[in-house]
Protein backbone atom coordinates (compact mmCIF):
# COMPACT_ATOMS: atom_id res chain seq x y z
CA UNK A 1 0.00 0.00 0.00
CA UNK A 2 1.80 3.65 -0.88
CA UNK A 3 -0.02 6.38 0.29
CA UNK A 4 0.59 10.22 -1.08
CA UNK A 5 3.42 11.68 1.20
CA UNK A 6 1.15 14.35 2.25
CA UNK A 7 -0.96 12.06 4.22
CA UNK A 8 1.92 9.87 5.67
CA UNK A 9 2.93 13.14 7.30
CA UNK A 10 0.06 12.66 10.06
CA UNK A 11 0.17 8.81 9.59
CA UNK A 12 4.08 8.81 10.58
CA UNK A 13 3.40 10.51 13.82
CA UNK A 14 0.53 8.94 14.71
CA UNK A 15 2.82 5.36 14.17
CA UNK A 16 5.53 6.32 16.21
CA UNK A 17 3.20 7.64 18.94
CA UNK A 18 1.51 4.25 18.80
CA UNK A 19 5.06 2.71 19.31
CA UNK A 20 6.61 3.90 21.98
CA UNK A 21 6.26 1.22 24.83
CA UNK A 22 7.62 2.90 28.37
CA UNK A 23 8.31 -0.66 29.43
CA UNK A 24 10.54 -1.56 26.54
CA UNK A 25 12.29 1.51 27.21
CA UNK A 26 12.75 0.27 30.64
CA UNK A 27 14.50 -2.83 29.31
CA UNK A 28 17.99 -3.23 27.65
CA UNK A 29 16.44 -4.71 24.45
CA UNK A 30 13.23 -6.03 22.86
CA UNK A 31 12.95 -9.24 21.09
CA UNK A 32 10.66 -9.51 18.11
CA UNK A 33 10.14 -13.09 16.69
CA UNK A 34 13.83 -13.89 17.94
CA UNK A 35 15.82 -10.69 16.28
CA UNK A 36 17.02 -9.01 19.09
CA UNK A 37 17.30 -4.92 19.28
CA UNK A 38 18.43 -2.56 21.98
CA UNK A 39 16.36 -0.16 23.42
CA UNK A 40 19.45 2.51 23.24
CA UNK A 41 22.38 2.60 20.80
CA UNK A 42 25.62 4.51 21.06
CA UNK A 43 27.41 5.41 17.61
CA UNK A 44 30.31 7.73 16.56
CA UNK A 45 29.45 10.12 20.13
CA UNK A 46 25.37 9.67 18.73
CA UNK A 47 22.48 8.13 21.17
CA UNK A 48 19.72 6.24 19.87
CA UNK A 49 16.48 5.35 21.48
CA UNK A 50 13.84 3.20 20.25
CA UNK A 51 10.51 4.85 19.02
CA UNK A 52 8.96 1.18 18.02
CA UNK A 53 9.67 -2.17 16.62
CA UNK A 54 7.73 -5.19 15.30
CA UNK A 55 7.18 -7.79 12.51
CA UNK A 56 5.85 -7.64 8.99
CA UNK A 57 4.54 -10.73 7.49
CA UNK A 58 3.92 -11.09 3.97
CA UNK A 59 0.73 -13.37 3.45
CA UNK A 60 1.33 -16.07 5.92
CA UNK A 61 5.65 -15.75 6.22
CA UNK A 62 7.59 -13.80 8.86
CA UNK A 63 9.39 -11.32 6.51
CA UNK A 64 11.53 -9.23 8.98
CA UNK A 65 11.74 -7.98 11.82
CA UNK A 66 12.31 -4.13 13.02
CA UNK A 67 13.26 -1.14 15.21
CA UNK A 68 13.00 2.16 14.65
CA UNK A 69 15.36 4.44 16.27
CA UNK A 70 15.88 7.93 16.83
CA UNK A 71 18.30 11.09 18.35
CA UNK A 72 17.68 10.59 22.48
CA UNK A 73 17.46 14.38 23.11
CA UNK A 74 14.68 14.69 20.21
CA UNK A 75 11.36 14.51 22.23
CA UNK A 76 8.74 13.88 19.16
CA UNK A 77 9.27 11.34 16.28
CA UNK A 78 10.74 13.01 13.42
CA UNK A 79 11.49 11.20 10.53
CA UNK A 80 11.03 13.51 8.02
CA UNK A 81 13.70 16.12 9.61
CA UNK A 82 16.74 15.98 9.73
CA UNK A 83 17.10 15.01 13.04
CA UNK A 84 19.57 11.32 13.30
CA UNK A 85 17.35 8.33 13.37
CA UNK A 86 18.54 4.78 12.00
CA UNK A 87 16.27 1.91 10.76
CA UNK A 88 17.41 -1.67 11.20
CA UNK A 89 15.47 -4.81 9.93
CA UNK A 90 16.36 -8.31 9.94
CA UNK A 91 15.10 -10.64 7.04
CA UNK A 92 13.62 -14.12 7.91
CA UNK A 93 13.88 -15.55 4.22
CA UNK A 94 17.00 -14.87 1.13
CA UNK A 95 15.82 -11.67 -0.78
CA UNK A 96 17.74 -10.48 -3.52
CA UNK A 97 19.79 -7.13 -4.20
CA UNK A 98 17.48 -6.46 -7.17
CA UNK A 99 14.60 -6.67 -5.22
CA UNK A 100 15.21 -4.44 -3.00
CA UNK A 101 16.61 -2.09 -5.37
CA UNK A 102 13.45 -2.34 -6.83
CA UNK A 103 11.05 -1.90 -3.84
CA UNK A 104 13.22 1.15 -2.97
CA UNK A 105 12.79 3.17 -6.61
CA UNK A 106 9.20 2.10 -6.79
CA UNK A 107 8.23 3.35 -3.24
CA UNK A 108 10.58 6.72 -3.19
CA UNK A 109 8.37 7.02 -6.97
CA UNK A 110 5.27 6.36 -5.38
CA UNK A 111 6.07 8.61 -2.09
CA UNK A 112 7.72 11.72 -4.01
CA UNK A 113 6.36 14.03 -6.99
CA UNK A 114 7.79 13.32 -10.17
CA UNK A 115 10.13 16.39 -9.92
CA UNK A 116 11.02 15.60 -6.44
CA UNK A 117 12.03 12.15 -7.60
CA UNK A 118 13.61 13.27 -11.17
CA UNK A 119 16.19 15.57 -8.49
CA UNK A 120 17.10 12.80 -7.06
CA UNK A 121 16.76 9.93 -9.16
CA UNK A 122 20.29 9.36 -10.00
CA UNK A 123 21.81 9.64 -6.19
CA UNK A 124 18.85 6.86 -5.60
CA UNK A 125 20.33 4.32 -8.54
CA UNK A 126 23.28 4.84 -7.23
CA UNK A 127 22.14 3.97 -3.58
CA UNK A 128 20.41 0.98 -4.85
CA UNK A 129 23.33 0.01 -6.65
CA UNK A 130 24.72 -0.62 -3.04
CA UNK A 131 22.09 -3.73 -1.94
CA UNK A 132 23.55 -6.91 -1.62
CA UNK A 133 21.42 -10.21 -1.02
CA UNK A 134 20.26 -11.18 1.94
CA UNK A 135 20.09 -14.36 3.35
CA UNK A 136 17.82 -15.58 6.84
CA UNK A 137 19.39 -13.78 9.89
CA UNK A 138 20.93 -10.80 8.00
CA UNK A 139 20.48 -7.25 8.97
CA UNK A 140 20.48 -4.11 6.91
CA UNK A 141 20.49 -0.71 8.67
CA UNK A 142 19.71 2.77 6.92
CA UNK A 143 21.11 5.65 9.16
CA UNK A 144 21.25 9.31 9.32
CA UNK A 145 23.65 10.55 11.93
CA UNK A 146 22.72 14.34 10.93
CA UNK A 147 25.16 15.15 8.29
CA UNK A 148 25.95 11.37 7.09
CA UNK A 149 23.65 8.85 5.42
CA UNK A 150 24.67 5.48 5.53
CA UNK A 151 23.73 1.75 4.56
CA UNK A 152 24.91 -1.06 6.40
CA UNK A 153 24.48 -4.89 6.07
CA UNK A 154 25.20 -6.81 8.79
CA UNK A 155 27.57 -3.71 10.59
CA UNK A 156 29.52 -2.97 6.92
CA UNK A 157 29.03 0.30 5.75
CA UNK A 158 28.20 -0.35 2.05
CA UNK A 159 26.84 3.40 0.96
CA UNK A 160 27.50 6.43 2.85
CA UNK A 161 26.70 10.29 1.64
CA UNK A 162 26.29 13.31 3.22
CA UNK A 163 23.03 13.50 1.31
CA UNK A 164 20.35 15.30 3.04
CA UNK A 165 17.73 15.52 0.17
CA UNK A 166 18.44 11.61 -0.10
CA UNK A 167 18.37 11.04 3.02
CA UNK A 168 14.73 12.87 3.87
CA UNK A 169 13.29 10.90 0.57
CA UNK A 170 14.33 7.89 1.81
CA UNK A 171 12.60 8.72 5.41
CA UNK A 172 9.35 8.71 3.66
CA UNK A 173 10.07 5.06 2.48
CA UNK A 174 10.28 4.54 6.41
CA UNK A 175 6.62 5.37 6.85
CA UNK A 176 5.67 2.40 4.63
CA UNK A 177 8.08 0.22 6.63
CA UNK A 178 6.96 1.69 10.12
CA UNK A 179 3.21 0.93 9.15
CA UNK A 180 3.99 -2.42 8.24
CA UNK A 181 5.47 -2.96 12.05
CA UNK A 182 2.65 -1.55 13.54
CA UNK A 183 0.02 -3.83 11.42
CA UNK A 184 1.80 -6.21 12.54
CA UNK A 185 2.37 -5.35 16.04
CA UNK A 186 -1.72 -4.58 16.33
CA UNK A 187 -2.28 -8.10 14.91
CA UNK A 188 0.58 -10.09 17.65
CA UNK A 189 -1.48 -7.96 20.13
CA UNK A 190 -4.85 -9.13 19.29
CA UNK A 191 -3.59 -12.52 18.55
CA UNK A 192 -2.32 -12.48 22.11
CA UNK A 193 -5.61 -11.22 23.72
CA UNK A 194 -7.95 -14.13 22.04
Amino acid sequence: MHLPLTRLIPLIAWLLTMFIAPTALAQEQVEVEGATFPTRIEQQGQSYRLIGSGMFRYLMWDAYAGAYYQASDVPEPAPQSDVPRRLELEYFHAIDAEDFAKATEDTLRDNLSNDAYQEIRQRVEAFSRQYRDVVPGDRYTLSWDGTTLSLALNGERIFEDNDLPLAKALAAEEPAKLEQLAQAEAAQEELKRT
